[in-house]
């Protein structure tokens, strides 16, 4: 069943949880038990890539139920998804002054590249 966002962000983070401390630990020791040292490395080596999926999914939550998505206590930049505009502020637009789309397609600028 399809929660609210809040809802769903922590089921995925509980399902994350259950990845990473005991699925792929689990998988990991059996492969290393049966001899497959490297398939075991790499079972090792996801579950910490889960564990990094459950702490994205618990800070986003931690933004949804605090209002924070949109709007932060500093200024920041925020990129509109759907055409680049670019707009500093505590908060992003409600809509878009280049291309009218919501402000649901604003994200946190990260220069990433």
């Amino acid at each position: 069943v399809i929660g609210d966002t809040a809802a769903n962000l922590a089921a995925a983070a509980a399902g994350e949880r259950m990845e990473w401390t005991t699925i792929y630990k689990d998988f990991a020791a059996t492969a290393k038990k049966e001899g497959f040292a490297q398939v075991a490395a790499v079972f090792t080596e996801i579950a910490e890539v889960e564990e990094q999926h459950e702490k994205r999914y618990l800070k986003l939550l931690e933004n949804v139920k605090s209002g924070k998505v949109f709007e932060k206590d500093e200024e920041v930049e925020w990129r509109c998804r759907n055409c680049g505009y670019v707009h500093k502020g505590k908060s992003a637009p409600k809509t878009c002054p280049a291309c009218r789309h919501p402000q649901a397609y604003y994200e946190v600028l990260a220069e990433n590249y």
